[in-house]
């Protein structure tokens, strides 16, 4: 499985990186929205986890790109500070599948990916907190 994480603060990007890495995902990263795109363009991947604020194209943009101009089902996880509940709508308007509020724990996002791959081609991902 190979996820895509649209992050632009460094430390953020670094751990979810390690943490996915750790429990067998192949992992993409891009730190602005542009880099996102050109990546979503080049492959599309299983998983995009996305900020919603991000340098250059905001995270609600590379949700209308892969949403639009992909015509991509493809599960996207929001993963933001932001507590306006308009842009909270509008990203779930626009298709994202889950939210999770920073600051969070790595296993909640593991959860939650487990939850979208769950299914007749589960991956067993093993989530305990190590």
């Amino acid at each position: 499985m190979k996820i895509l994480i649209c992050e632009d603060e460094e430390i953020m990007l670094t751990a979810l990186e390690f943490r996915l890495k750790k429990h067998g995902f192949e992992v993409d990263l891009a730190k602005d929205g542009n880099i996102a795109l050109e990546k979503i363009k080049a492959e599309l991947p299983d998983l995009v986890i996305v900020d919603i604020l991000m340098p250059e194209v905001s995270g609600l943009e590379v949700i209308d790109f892969i949403r639009k101009d992909q015509k991509s089902q493809l599960p996207i996880i929001v993963i933001s500070a932001l507590e306006h509940d308009e842009i909270l709508m509008e990203a779930f308007q626009k298709g994202a599948t889950d939210f999770i509020a920073k600051p969070f724990k790595p296993v909640e996002l593991l959860l939650r990916i487990k939850r979208i791959f769950q299914g007749p081609n589960s991956t067993g991902i093993a989530v305990a907190e190590s």
